[in-house]
């Protein structure tokens, strides 16, 4: 076995928790310093740390804990009747970055109409910005003591649908473009996805209710719920096609009304915030390789990252105030959904296999990940104040 998995996650925890308590110390979150010391210590810059097999699954156990923690701590009451609003605010919030990512393509490639392949190109362009990255608003949100007021749940709720949306969006575009996979099948595995988890969700919450009558706050009560968790991220991704951390969410909104929820939290913040949670966001630091950046490629990215994250603010903010939030919990929600991640990586990824994407715009899109989750805490914490 070598070893050197080892050095790299020393490396990574040290400069991640020193960088997050010097972003703490400015005023900023934690979260902020965590991604620039991934991006500090690994290919972008210093080049000390490379991405590895290892640190990837650490980093995927610390989204999903994260997402777990975040659905233990919901407020059960709150998320159903933000629901309706949390739909519109997920739905607009898609419609608008799609349309702002085709324009700003077309506008430095040429507007095309279908079936040309520089039409699907700037789809796909579109598409990659269509999905919330909700764990660093979490975080964020967290942080704050926020997370679990009226405008904390339905960012969380919107960002969830979000992604449910932005898979069958990333479907739809790939069956226009492949001819892979269909519709139907998608919105039927997402169905199937919801009916299990209701089902399965039923049983275990009676089950953990009853063990948690006979063994209060005691660790066997945590273990229990951390594999249902593991169960539902591997369900979710491996048999109905849906993002693991929709699988984790939905597993901690299963528990969450159990007695000892906060005890289960409070176990599963530990561990996720001492080691897995610095490692999935200096993650995203690490996975920077700026190497192929181009001057014409820079100012791509540039328009690129401004109109994502200004269509985000404009669809899902709006959305808030037809649902008559006002302007300023309007504002917050618009924000919090501009972080975008692992889904957007997802969505590139497939653009490239499929032949839609040429590479050089991979650039654009970590960069674009990057500046959202270090903007999207900062104007948060200065919007709350």
């Amino acid at each position: 076995m070598d070893y050197t998995f080892l050095l790299d996650l020393t490396i990574l925890i040290f400069s991640a928790k020193a960088l997050g308590l010097i972003a703490r110390r400015v005023g900023a979150p934690q979260v902020v310093g965590e991604i620039l010391a991934g991006l500090l210590v690994g290919p972008a810059v210093l080049g000390f740390v490379q991405v590895t097999d290892p640190i990837e699954i650490f980093a995927e156990i610390g989204v999903i804990l994260l997402m777990f923690s975040t659905g233990l701590g919901t407020d059960l009451k709150q998320l159903i009747r933000s629901g309706p609003k949390a739909l519109l605010i997920a739905a607009v919030g898609v419609v608008v970055p799609l349309l702002g990512g085709m324009f700003i393509y077309g506008l430095f490639n040429g507007f095309s109409a279908p079936p040309s392949p520089a039409f699907y190109s700037a789809l796909f362009m579109g598409t990659i910005i269509t999905a919330t990255s909700v764990s660093i608003t979490v975080a964020a949100l967290q942080e704050m003591g926020k997370l679990n007021t009226e405008v904390g749940t339905a960012i969380v709720g919107a960002a969830v649908i979000d992604d449910v949306i932005g898979i069958i969006v990333l479907t739809c575009v790939l069956g226009a473009t492949t001819g892979k996979g269909s519709v139907g099948q998608v919105l039927l595995k997402i169905l199937l996805f919801f009916a299990a988890a209701f089902v399965v969700g039923f049983l275990v919450h009676k089950i953990m209710g009853f063990l948690d009558a006979r063994y209060p706050h005691t660790q066997r009560i945590t273990i229990y719920s951390l594999a249902f968790c593991l169960f539902m991220s591997y369900a979710a991704e491996q048999w109905f096609g849906i993002a693991d951390i929709t699988g984790a969410y939905v597993a901690g909104i299963v528990l969450c009304t159990i007695k000892d929820a906060s005890y289960v939290e409070k176990k599963i913040d530990t561990s996720s915030y001492m080691f897995f949670a610095p490692l999935f966001f200096a993650g995203i630091g690490l996975k920077t390789d700026l190497s192929s950046m181009t001057t014409g490629i820079l100012w791509f990215s540039v328009c690129f990252i401004i109109i994502s994250l200004i269509t985000k603010i404009i669809g899902c903010g709006l959305a808030a105030k037809i649902c008559r939030y006002d302007w300023m919990d309007s504002l917050r929600i618009g924000v919090g959904m501009m972080t975008r991640g692992e889904v957007a990586l997802i969505v590139a990824q497939e653009g490239l296999d499929a032949g839609v994407l040429d590479s050089v715009y991979f650039a654009a899109v970590i960069l674009l990940i990057i500046v959202s989750s270090v903007v999207t805490p900062v104007l948060l914490k200065k919007l709350f104040v």
